[in-house]
Protein backbone atom coordinates (compact mmCIF):
# COMPACT_ATOMS: atom_id res chain seq x y z
CA UNK A 1 0.00 0.00 0.00
CA UNK A 2 1.30 3.45 -0.86
CA UNK A 3 2.15 5.59 2.14
CA UNK A 4 2.35 9.36 1.84
CA UNK A 5 5.11 11.32 3.56
CA UNK A 6 4.14 13.40 6.56
CA UNK A 7 4.47 16.64 4.56
CA UNK A 8 2.34 15.31 1.70
CA UNK A 9 -0.23 14.02 4.14
CA UNK A 10 -0.52 17.42 5.85
CA UNK A 11 -0.92 19.21 2.52
CA UNK A 12 -3.56 16.77 1.29
CA UNK A 13 -5.37 16.82 4.65
CA UNK A 14 -5.48 20.62 4.57
CA UNK A 15 -6.84 20.44 1.02
CA UNK A 16 -9.60 18.05 2.05
CA UNK A 17 -10.43 19.99 5.20
CA UNK A 18 -11.06 23.07 3.07
CA UNK A 19 -13.03 21.17 0.43
CA UNK A 20 -15.10 19.31 3.00
CA UNK A 21 -16.28 22.59 4.47
CA UNK A 22 -16.63 24.45 1.16
CA UNK A 23 -19.91 24.80 -0.64
CA UNK A 24 -19.63 22.20 -3.40
CA UNK A 25 -20.87 24.71 -5.96
CA UNK A 26 -17.66 26.67 -5.42
CA UNK A 27 -15.47 23.69 -6.40
CA UNK A 28 -14.39 24.16 -10.01
CA UNK A 29 -12.23 21.20 -11.02
CA UNK A 30 -10.21 21.32 -14.24
CA UNK A 31 -10.80 18.79 -17.02
CA UNK A 32 -7.77 16.74 -15.90
CA UNK A 33 -8.70 16.85 -12.19
CA UNK A 34 -10.46 13.54 -11.52
CA UNK A 35 -10.16 13.91 -7.74
CA UNK A 36 -11.75 17.36 -7.82
CA UNK A 37 -14.59 16.10 -10.03
CA UNK A 38 -15.19 13.20 -7.67
CA UNK A 39 -15.10 15.39 -4.54
CA UNK A 40 -17.69 17.71 -6.07
CA UNK A 41 -19.88 14.80 -7.20
CA UNK A 42 -19.67 13.11 -3.78
CA UNK A 43 -20.62 16.27 -1.90
CA UNK A 44 -23.51 16.79 -4.32
CA UNK A 45 -24.78 13.33 -3.30
CA UNK A 46 -24.45 14.00 0.44
CA UNK A 47 -23.62 17.38 1.98
CA UNK A 48 -21.23 17.13 4.89
CA UNK A 49 -17.61 16.71 5.80
CA UNK A 50 -15.27 14.28 4.05
CA UNK A 51 -13.46 12.50 6.89
CA UNK A 52 -11.63 9.87 4.84
CA UNK A 53 -10.69 9.36 1.21
CA UNK A 54 -9.45 6.12 -0.25
CA UNK A 55 -8.25 5.29 -3.70
CA UNK A 56 -8.79 1.66 -4.61
CA UNK A 57 -8.63 -0.70 -7.52
CA UNK A 58 -11.99 -2.33 -8.18
CA UNK A 59 -12.38 -4.62 -11.19
CA UNK A 60 -9.15 -3.09 -12.54
CA UNK A 61 -10.64 0.41 -12.41
CA UNK A 62 -9.58 3.32 -10.20
CA UNK A 63 -12.23 4.30 -7.68
CA UNK A 64 -12.25 7.06 -5.07
CA UNK A 65 -14.26 6.28 -1.94
CA UNK A 66 -15.25 9.18 0.30
CA UNK A 67 -16.49 8.74 3.86
CA UNK A 68 -18.84 11.65 4.47
CA UNK A 69 -20.30 12.68 7.81
CA UNK A 70 -23.57 14.53 7.16
CA UNK A 71 -24.80 17.41 9.28
CA UNK A 72 -27.57 15.15 10.64
CA UNK A 73 -24.95 12.70 11.96
CA UNK A 74 -25.43 10.02 9.32
CA UNK A 75 -22.36 8.48 7.67
CA UNK A 76 -22.08 7.71 3.96
CA UNK A 77 -19.60 5.93 1.70
CA UNK A 78 -19.73 7.45 -1.77
CA UNK A 79 -17.73 5.82 -4.57
CA UNK A 80 -16.70 7.67 -7.72
CA UNK A 81 -15.14 6.33 -10.92
CA UNK A 82 -11.76 8.09 -11.11
CA UNK A 83 -11.79 8.17 -14.90
CA UNK A 84 -15.30 9.49 -15.54
CA UNK A 85 -15.90 11.46 -12.34
CA UNK A 86 -19.32 9.78 -12.01
CA UNK A 87 -20.77 8.37 -8.78
CA UNK A 88 -21.00 4.58 -9.03
CA UNK A 89 -22.19 3.61 -5.55
CA UNK A 90 -23.59 5.13 -2.37
CA UNK A 91 -23.93 3.24 0.91
CA UNK A 92 -25.03 4.36 4.36
CA UNK A 93 -22.78 3.27 7.21
CA UNK A 94 -24.73 2.13 10.25
CA UNK A 95 -24.06 0.49 13.60
CA UNK A 96 -24.30 -3.30 13.90
CA UNK A 97 -27.33 -2.93 16.17
CA UNK A 98 -29.23 -0.58 13.79
CA UNK A 99 -32.80 -1.96 13.57
CA UNK A 100 -32.96 -1.92 9.76
CA UNK A 101 -29.57 -3.64 9.44
CA UNK A 102 -30.51 -6.30 12.01
CA UNK A 103 -33.81 -6.97 10.22
CA UNK A 104 -32.03 -7.56 6.90
CA UNK A 105 -29.02 -9.52 8.20
CA UNK A 106 -29.71 -13.23 7.94
CA UNK A 107 -26.01 -14.14 8.07
CA UNK A 108 -24.06 -13.56 11.28
CA UNK A 109 -21.03 -11.29 11.30
CA UNK A 110 -18.87 -14.28 12.31
CA UNK A 111 -20.06 -16.33 9.31
CA UNK A 112 -19.60 -13.40 6.92
CA UNK A 113 -16.09 -12.80 8.29
CA UNK A 114 -15.25 -16.49 7.86
CA UNK A 115 -16.39 -16.31 4.22
CA UNK A 116 -14.28 -13.21 3.58
CA UNK A 117 -11.19 -14.71 5.24
CA UNK A 118 -11.58 -18.03 3.43
CA UNK A 119 -11.41 -16.18 0.10
CA UNK A 120 -8.78 -13.62 1.22
CA UNK A 121 -6.70 -14.83 4.20
CA UNK A 122 -5.30 -12.21 6.54
CA UNK A 123 -6.25 -10.12 9.54
CA UNK A 124 -9.48 -8.12 9.70
CA UNK A 125 -8.51 -4.55 10.65
CA UNK A 126 -11.93 -2.90 10.27
CA UNK A 127 -15.56 -3.97 9.91
CA UNK A 128 -18.33 -1.74 8.57
CA UNK A 129 -22.07 -2.34 8.48
CA UNK A 130 -23.75 -0.86 5.44
CA UNK A 131 -27.16 -0.30 3.94
CA UNK A 132 -26.92 -0.34 0.17
CA UNK A 133 -28.81 1.99 -2.17
CA UNK A 134 -30.90 -1.01 -3.33
CA UNK A 135 -32.07 -1.67 0.24
CA UNK A 136 -29.73 -4.58 1.00
CA UNK A 137 -27.41 -4.86 3.98
CA UNK A 138 -23.76 -5.84 3.82
CA UNK A 139 -20.68 -6.34 5.93
CA UNK A 140 -17.46 -4.78 4.67
CA UNK A 141 -14.21 -6.21 6.00
CA UNK A 142 -10.85 -4.49 5.56
CA UNK A 143 -8.34 -7.34 5.56
CA UNK A 144 -4.58 -6.92 5.87
CA UNK A 145 -3.03 -9.70 3.83
CA UNK A 146 0.33 -11.35 4.55
CA UNK A 147 2.00 -9.16 1.88
CA UNK A 148 0.73 -6.07 3.82
CA UNK A 149 -1.75 -5.12 1.10
CA UNK A 150 -5.20 -4.11 2.33
CA UNK A 151 -8.19 -5.60 0.60
CA UNK A 152 -11.85 -4.72 1.11
CA UNK A 153 -14.27 -7.62 0.94
CA UNK A 154 -18.00 -6.90 0.98
CA UNK A 155 -20.31 -9.74 1.99
CA UNK A 156 -24.08 -9.63 1.48
CA UNK A 157 -25.64 -9.85 4.95
CA UNK A 158 -28.68 -11.74 3.62
CA UNK A 159 -27.06 -14.34 1.33
CA UNK A 160 -23.55 -14.56 2.79
CA UNK A 161 -22.00 -14.23 -0.68
CA UNK A 162 -19.07 -11.99 -1.53
CA UNK A 163 -20.42 -9.16 -3.69
CA UNK A 164 -17.40 -6.86 -4.06
CA UNK A 165 -13.62 -7.00 -3.69
CA UNK A 166 -11.20 -4.10 -4.03
CA UNK A 167 -7.57 -3.34 -3.20
CA UNK A 168 -6.79 -0.17 -1.31
CA UNK A 169 -3.99 1.83 -2.95
CA UNK A 170 -3.94 4.62 -0.37
CA UNK A 171 -6.01 6.27 2.33
CA UNK A 172 -6.16 9.80 3.68
CA UNK A 173 -8.05 10.53 6.89
CA UNK A 174 -9.26 8.61 9.91
CA UNK A 175 -9.90 4.88 9.92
Amino acid sequence: MLRLSLGSTLIVTAFFSNIAMADHSSIKPKAYDSLGKCVKAALTQHEGKIVKTEFKSENKKGVYEFDIESVDGSAWDVECDAKSGKIIETEQEVKADEAKFKALAKVSEADAKATALAAHPGTVVETEYELEADGKASYEFDILEADKEEIKVEVDATTGKIVEVSYEEYQIGKE
